[in-house]
């Protein structure tokens, strides 16, 4: 191939080597001859010859003195278009000089157009707009002329300044046959197409579309414009139809716009993967296009990608955020994420864009609020969602759900007058009656309102489902039976209760035995009152609690009113020695036990070691009087004053006054001591008139 080359050269050298050095000698010989050539190259638009020449020529390098003025000033003018027309920037300040120094209009205009071409190849736009402005076209060719208005409009059209490059690109797109003619319909179709303009945009992109260059580039255009004016199945066949090609320019703006139509269309697994590639390949896209491919991934049931995209939309208080928030919330649900779920349903509850999606947002908000174990945020929602919405589809639910939160925030009062004004109610809520009845009675109870507390669990008694509850009620009604002195009831509510115990704070069977055992107490029914006493405790000891010792106790008080004086008597002792808090008592207790065996030295001796070691005690005027009575049975009448006269004027023996001035009078009287007897019943009558023993004396 080399070798092929050379021959080739060496030919060509020796055909024209003859031919070129004649034209040289010519030259050096005859300045306008040089001239003539080199304008000839010129208009051959051969510059890259001609501007050595024309250079030659204005210096004058050859002619010896023989070229005339008007030669070099010729040469001058075409050696500096030449320079321009090559790109030599040296030719700059020659083609400034010569604007100012020549007085030839149509040479000045001549020189500033290419002086302003030159600027346009340079792209110093803002240069070539000036030579431009400054040129007449009186001197310029038609062809000059539609290339200075083209590039006076492409950089008018470089600067944003669409106003002036519109009828510049406008006047070339009338050519047909101008070079620029498809160039300035795209740019022309492009600035109508800015200008809202349509159809005539769609025209000129139709005839740019012809050029190879703007194939990849004009497609998104004309899509956009079938779109914009109304023909979005014409933008739709269009854009897909497009999409079939390779090297788009505009690829991915152009699958927005289909993947944007086909989500119009509601074709959304169409729409999803124009869409997903335009997301993708962007790092930052419009809210409003994030919406539309998650809304499709959320219509795909792909619920990770449709909450990875719509919890990034929410913040904002416009419709697209809260639906976004809406559906995110859906697609939480629909992966049983609740705790999320609540929170879209929140946000989306405080966006007043849309009153449907605000309304049901609200009332799921205090749902799951509910679900979660949110109850004081439950009863808040619930309740303003009542007050805000009173006749919403969602009232009645609400309602029940309500009543459900104020139960569980121990509400019962509010939540069974709620429950009660429920017009309609559902089995759920109607199995939640009991436990409002007896959340409502324990209420009262602690409000000692005992007789509506009474009747509350009266009516549980008789309600469906109150499985759960029936024992508790039991319990109380056995409690409040007790404390209204109603003994065979009490007794049997409470051994309904222990048929099927359960433990709920005082409601155990620890204390339903303890009341149960009073109340066989009271009925005088020993043997089963100690049966139930001791099955709390056998034993007792100074880490028992207060009721075991207190059940401890009134076992052996069982055992001594059945006449088990032995029993009750080391009972009575092992609560003595304990030094329990009724150790007072118990020795009282021994004390009538030694009466009861006759043992009178020794009670008298138990009673009044009461005084000495408990003194404080209140069982200390009991155990005087009893002392007395002793002495009185015994005929002892001078001991029996002794620890009478004590409780004369003492203030815990008050409620004993009648007695003791009885019982003195007596003593007295058998003394033969009268008139000390008839003080006393003297004052037996005068303190205490209306008593049985004031009758007496």
């Amino acid at each position: 191939m080399k070798k092929i080359f050379r021959i080739f050269l060496f030919v060509w050298l020796t055909a024209n080597g003859t031919t070129l050095q004649a034209q040289l000698t010519k030259i050096h010989l005859d300045p306008d001859a040089a001239f003539k050539r080199a304008k000839d190259l010129y208009q051959k638009e051969q510059f890259s010859l001609a501007y050595p020449v024309f250079k030659q020529v204005y210096n004058d390098e050859a002619g010896q003195g023989q070229t005339t003025d008007f030669i070099k000033l010729e040469s001058r003018y075409y050696y500096i278009i030449c320079g321009l027309q090559l790109n030599d920037s040296t030719a700059v300040p020659l083609a400034t000089r010569f604007i100012e120094q020549e007085n030839t209009p149509a040479r000045i205009q001549m020189m500033r157009f290419h002086l302003g071409e030159y600027y346009y190849r340079q792209q110093d736009f803002t240069h070539a707009q000036e030579q431009y402005a400054a040129t007449g076209i009186a001197n310029l060719s038609n062809r000059e002329i539609a290339d200075m208005k083209f590039h006076q409009a492409y950089g008018y059209f470089l600067t944003q300044d669409f106003e002036k490059a519109k009828p510049l690109f406008n006047a070339i797109r009338q050519l047909p046959t101008d070079p620029n003619y498809l160039d300035a319909n795209y740019y022309f179709g492009f600035i109508c197409f800015n200008d809202k303009n349509y159809q005539l945009a769609l025209e000129s992109f139709q005839i740019a579309e012809k050029l190879p260059a703007y194939q990849p580039v004009i497609p998104f255009y004309i899509a956009e414009i079938y779109y914009f004016s109304g023909d979005k199945q014409k933008a739709l066949q269009y854009g897909e139809a497009a999409l079939q090609r390779s090297g788009l320019f505009y690829e991915l703006q152009l699958k927005q716009l289909v993947g944007h139509l086909l989500f119009e269309k509601r074709e959304f697994a169409k729409a999803l993967p124009y869409l997903q590639q335009y997301v993708s390949a962007n790092q930052k896209v419009r809210r409003e296009d994030l919406y539309e491919l998650s809304f499709c991934y959320y219509e795909a049931k792909d619920w990770s990608r449709s909450i990875e995209g719509f919890k990034q939309l929410g913040g904002a208080q416009d419709s697209l955020a809260q639906n976004s928030m809406y559906l995110l919330a859906d697609a939480y649900l629909k992966t049983n994420d609740k705790a999320n779920a609540r929170t879209a349903f929140q946000f989306c509850a405080a966006n007043n864009s849309n009153a449907v999606q605000k309304e049901v947002s609200a009332y799921h908000y205090g749902k799951l609020s509910y679900e979660l174990g949110y109850m004081d945020a439950a009863l808040k929602s619930f309740q303003s969602f009542l007050d805000v919405y009173p006749k919403s589809a969602y009232t009645q639910e609400a309602r029940e759900l309500l009543v459900n939160t104020l139960a569980n925030t121990s509400n019962y009062k509010e939540a069974l007058k709620l429950y009660e004004s429920l017009a309609v109610k559902s089995d759920l809520v109607i199995k939640l009656y009991p436990r409002l009845l007896y959340g409502s009675a324990v209420e009262l109870i602690n409000d000692q309102q005992i007789d509506q507390a009474d009747l509350l669990l009266t009516k549980l008694l008789q309600v469906p489902y109150n499985t759960a509850q029936l024992p508790l009620a039991y319990f109380w009604k056995g409690e409040i039976a007790y404390r209204k002195g109603q003994t065979e009831a009490s007794v049997a509510f409470f051994l309904n209760y222990l048929k099927n115990p359960v433990t709920n704070g005082e409601v155990n069977p620890v204390n339903a035995k303890y009341s149960l055992a009073y109340g066989y107490l009271k009925s005088e029914q020993y043997p089963l009152a100690k049966n139930y006493f001791e099955q709390i405790t056998r034993t007792v000891s100074a880490t028992s609690t207060q009721i075991e010792q207190d059940a401890y106790l009134r076992a052996a008080d069982c055992y001594f009113m059945s006449k088990d004086f032995k029993q009750s008597l080391r009972m009575y002792e092992t609560v003595q020695s304990l030094q329990l808090a009724s150790a007072d008592y118990a020795l009282y207790q021994k004390g009538i036990i030694a009466g009861a065996m006759n043992k009178n030295p020794e009670k008298i001796s138990l009673l009044q070691s009461i005084e000495k070691i408990y003194p404080s005690s209140a069982l200390v005027p009991d155990a005087q009087l009893e002392v007395a009575n002793t002495y009185l049975a015994d005929e002892n009448f001078q001991a029996a004053i002794a620890p009478l006269q004590k409780l004369v004027g003492n203030p815990q023996a008050a409620a004993m006054g009648p007695q003791v001035y009885l019982k003195l009078g007596v003593a007295y009287f058998n003394l033969d001591r009268n008139d000390e007897s008839l003080k006393s019943f003297q004052k037996l009558v005068t303190t205490h008139p209306n008593t049985q023993e004031s009758t007496d004396a």
